[in-house]
């Protein structure tokens, strides 16, 4: 077994892998960028190494500074996680050609798998079943536009690189082909530098269906038993689970020998996971699955499999890197209960999943997990720590298990109801709702659940009166106490004979609310609350909520009502764009202009393309009117920046 290895990744991940590794004795050298010099796995870790700015092309992307740092540090292994250099054969070239050990399989068999046309026609030639599509090398348009055509439409193109929905688009209509075929391109290229594509028939309804693969240096080849990814939105996976829902055991067994022959076919060594694409519009049948791609790499859900199976797939990689067999044949893996993983994101649902920022200026985890159920949590930040715009707005895993799917269901949805953040807008409202949509808690899932619920699924009910007030009696010792403090206890000093009333202020969304607070001589307090809430209510139990810098967040379930409390002594900056302007929604880079100073432009017309963490984002304009001022291309906008300005005769 390795003395010392070097994790080249951060967060949850780098989190993950230190943890396994310490149990077993090994010591972990963390590599950081400026941005992460406080981060917690170069806490967590023995030895820390920084490789670079920010940006991940300077840092986490730099094989060279990252094979540096191993040696320096005496690392004998590399572990790359996911993401960045994973799925890199030329960085296990170098790790390599250094004298290092890659945890993870060889590069031949990266390369075979990376690109999805030439791995299906390996597929193809191995017996495993492929989506029907055109994988090609030739991509002109008009060929491509011909392919489409002869597959059927709908058809879904794809970044014949890389993953995570990225480059990908679904295509319903031959005049749609050209345009979509343009943004696939841009993407694919700005995420994977690759901007070659594949196109496959759109499978009406899809179930995503993955098994999980292992194997050794020895040609042994195992697989852990299949999970669910079909809850997605904007092709992105947001709850898996094990096993998959509806399984029959003829599906299993095909779907399993089918991985298990694909892993075979390109020698594979390590974690791997192959992914199938499944017809669920007739029930899940054995002859209605097909190879989609292989990620050969550790997934990022696998901990619902390490917890159906009882193993704990980063030992096995560090155990089969070192040289060792599998730790268990076939017979010995068995499939035990059922696990579901929710994946917690600083993100807007309600703005279609846009990646938000921030300081988690508060964040607590349910502390025990739901009766009957175990329960992890992966995460690799703390309170206090900030969500960046350069790297994924991931902010943690959230793994329960039970018996059965629904006892594993109930236990998701208490730990999720529990689960407190505040400092950034998050995803746990959303997640919350898909874990007790009813199609979802039956199992009929497949991967356009999310779009057909989205409306529901994502939107909040408005805050109910006690919340509300709630919200001002914590705000109102706002001027007084530290954020950390009782908030209860800022109105003590209330007289019991001749009460007191204090005024207070808040902003949720764009209502202004006007609170008095009072304290009653039984020690209640008293809010009273005008339009529209027009009530007045007794508190005396304090509800589960959060003080932090100008704001209070009260918690509803897997809700965060978050009120913005104004300073009094602050003079209010009301002079706003509206409708005169559009301002970026996020962070990010304005990668396409589609529209000039002076020129008239309707409502709903595509003015410009925003990329942010190598998603792009059409800005629409939102009404009629002449443009008086664009950004330009290639400008890099920080959130609130004003993308485009309206000339002022605009709403004559």
């Amino acid at each position: 077994m390795f003395a010392k290895i070097l994790i080249a990744n951060r967060g949850e991940i780098a989190c993950r892998v230190i943890r396994t590794a310490r149990r077993m004795g090994v010591r972990t050298v963390a590599v950081y960028s400026d941005a992460d010099a406080g981060a917690l796995h170069v806490e967590m870790a023995d030895e820390a190494v920084h490789i670079g700015p920010s940006p991940v092309g300077e840092s986490y992307l730099r094989g060279d500074k990252i094979v540096a740092a191993a040696l320096a540090t005496g690392a004998e292994a590399i572990h790359p996680g996911y993401g960045f250099l994973s799925e890199n054969p030329d960085f296990v070239d170098q790790v390599t050609a250094a004298g290092l050990v890659f945890i993870g399989p060889s590069a031949a068999s990266i390369r075979a798998m990376g690109l999805k046309d030439a791995a299906k026609r390996l597929m193809e030639k191995a017996g495993v079943p492929v989506v029907p599509g055109y994988h090609g090398e030739a991509q002109e348009i008009v060929l491509l536009a011909s392919k489409a055509r002869e597959i059927g439409y709908p058809v879904l193109i794809k970044a014949r690189a890389g993953g995570g929905g990225k480059g990908m688009r679904r295509v319903e209509h031959p005049d749609d082909f050209s345009e979509a075929l343009s943004g696939a391109r841009r993407e694919a290229k700005a995420a994977f530098g690759d901007d070659r594509v594949l196109v496959e028939k759109y499978v009406e309804k899809p179930r995503h269906i993955e098994v999980q693969v292992f194997g050794d240096i020895f040609g042994n080849v195992v697989h852990l038993y299949e999970r669910d990814c079909s809850a997605q939105r904007r092709h992105q996976k947001v709850i898996e689970e094990a096993p998959a829902p509806g399984m029959t055991p003829a599906l299993r067994k095909a779907m399993t020998e089918a991985a298990v022959k694909a892993a075979k076919a390109i020698d594979y060594s390590g974690a791997g996971t192959i992914e199938f694409i499944v017809d669920a519009s007739q029930g899940l049948k054995a002859d209605r699955f097909w190879f989609m791609e292989m990620n050969t790499r550790l997934q990022v859900e696998h901990p619902v499999t390490e917890m159906v199976t009882g193993t704990d797939l980063v030992e096995w990689q560090l155990r089969v890197a070192s040289g060792e067999k599998l730790p268990k044949t076939q017979s010995e893996i068995t499939l035990s209960g059922h696990a579901f993983e929710a994946r917690i994101y600083a993100e807007d649902a309600a703005k279609g999943f846009l990646p938000a920022t921030g300081t988690l200026h508060h964040l607590k985890f349910p502390d025990t997990a739901p009766e009957g159920a175990s329960m992890r949590i992966e995460t690799g930040v703390r309170t206090g720590d900030a969500i960046s715009p350069f790297y994924d707005p991931m902010i943690a895993k959230l793994v329960v298990d039970g018996k059965n799917r629904q006892a594993a269901l109930e236990a998701l949805g208490i730990a999720l109801s529990q689960t407190e953040i505040a400092g950034s807008t998050v995803n746990t409202a959303f997640l919350g709702a898909l874990a007790d949509d009813a199609d979802f808690s039956a199992g009929d899932v497949d991967t356009g659940l999310i779009g057909r619920h989205q409306q529901a699924l994502t939107a909040v009910p408005p805050p109910s009166s006690e919340i509300v007030a709630a919200a001002a009696l914590a705000a109102s010792g706002a001027g007084a106490q530290a954020p950390t403090r009782d908030p209860w206890s800022s109105l003590a000093g209330y007289a019991h004979f001749h009460p007191m009333a204090r005024r207070t202020r808040l902003r949720y969304g764009q209502d202004d609310i006007l609170a008095l607070v009072s304290m009653r001589p039984d020690g209640r307090f008293q809010v009273a609350l005008d339009a529209p809430y027009d009530s007045a209510l007794d508190l005396r139990a304090a509800p589960r909520l959060a003080r932090w810098p100008g704001h209070v967040t009260v918690f509803s379930g897997a809700v965060g009502y978050s009120f913005a409390v104004p300073d009094p002594l602050a003079r209010a900056d009301e002079i706003a764009a509206g409708a005169d302007s559009l301002r970026a929604p996020m962070p990010g880079l304005v990668k396409l202009v589609r529209a000039a100073k002076g020129e008239t432009v309707i409502k709903g017309q595509p003015l410009l393309i925003l990329e942010a963490m190598k998603m792009e984002h059409t800005i629409s304009a939102t009404h009629d009117g002449t443009i008086a001022e664009i950004a330009t291309e290639g400008a890099q906008v920080t959130d609130g920046t004003v993308l485009v300005r309206f000339a002022e005769e605009a709403h004559g």
